[in-house]
């Protein structure tokens, strides 16, 4: 598609890509930072992402988007990538016809043994393109508020020692295929699998954040962990326990920064201040356990 005028209207991307053929387009509901449609095209359905503004400003790359999409496809997790349009940026899947996995029935053994082998084939999915470290993202994310007259919170300098802390105590980690951005909405059951979506935050990393991250946004509790680690790694290692409580403070601190971040450049009509807060006042919580202390100081289990 190069060489064509960009576009932001979903009638205008779906008569350059289908010229002539009769569609229905529906919004989606969800998402904060794209917009999303049903396109249906006689019996083929398809959904057409088109990408919010400035969306660059949260480390969005719009093409690594595109690639880790066709690799999830390839693993059976994400849906089949249809086309990467360009010049916007904007994306075309495959509906998939499947139902939500309310948070509640997430925590389920048998659901958190699902998603963890969803997961465990993005981690073996083979090289992607950029690199996600979360430590880096939320120094960007510093940088990016500052420059739009942001003022950071003041939990910013303490979380910002936490998560120095943390890299020092885990050391380097070996990059894998990661999602990173492991919200609940982004989890629908097809019936036979849990499938994922949305992967614009997608890029090489440390696969602790990503089931720290899905951890976290599904509010497990200790026994869930466990699940998780268990049908992870094929048994639960009290040094694996360390990494995953460490690695929540991390995700719920790339939360609250991203927060702080659309307080200076969405024109959105939600409540930013708020979303960052909450997250905040959650890695508070996370920190204030003895046992996160413990893994952070990098001392052997009681």
């Amino acid at each position: 598609m190069r060489g064509v005028m960009s576009s932001d209207d979903p009638e205008v991307i779906v008569a350059r890509l289908w010229a002539g053929r009769p569609a229905t387009i529906e919004p989606l509901d969800g998402g904060i930072t794209n917009r999303n449609y049903l396109v249906t095209m006689g019996d083929e359905r398809v959904v057409l992402r088109i990408a919010g503004k400035d969306t660059g400003l949260l480390g969005i790359d719009r093409r690594r988007e595109a690639a880790a999409a066709r690799m999830a496809a390839r693993v059976g997790v994400g849906p089949e990538v249809v086309a990467f349009v360009e010049p916007e940026g904007s994306l075309v899947t495959r509906f998939v016809d499947g139902t939500p996995i309310p948070p509640e029935r997430m925590r389920a053994p048998e659901q958190i043994a699902r998603a963890a082998a969803a997961l465990r084939a993005i981690h073996q999915g083979g090289t992607i393109p950029g690199r996600f470290d979360a430590h880096q993202v939320v120094e960007d994310y510093r940088q990016t508020a500052l420059a739009h007259c942001v003022e950071l919170p003041a939990d910013y300098a303490w979380a910002r020692d936490v998560s120095e802390r943390i890299r020092v105590t885990r050391g380097p980690q070996p990059p894998v295929p990661c999602h990173n951005d492991l919200l609940n909405a982004n989890f629908i059951d097809d019936g036979e699998r849990i499938r994922i979506v949305d992967w614009e935050y997608a890029g090489m990393g440390d696969l602790f954040f990503d089931l720290a991250n899905f951890s976290i946004n599904h509010e497990f509790e200790p026994e869930h962990d466990r699940e998780l680690l268990g049908a992870s790694f094929g048994e639960v290692r009290p040094s694996q326990a360390d990494s995953l409580r460490l690695m929540r403070f991390l995700s719920d601190f790339r939360e609250a920064m991203w927060g702080v971040v659309q307080q200076g450049i969405s024109a959105l009509d939600v409540d930013f201040v708020a979303y960052a807060t909450e997250h905040f006042e959650r890695l508070r919580r996370t920190a204030a356990d003895p046992l996160f202390e413990r893994a952070l100081a990098g001392e052997p289990p009681a």
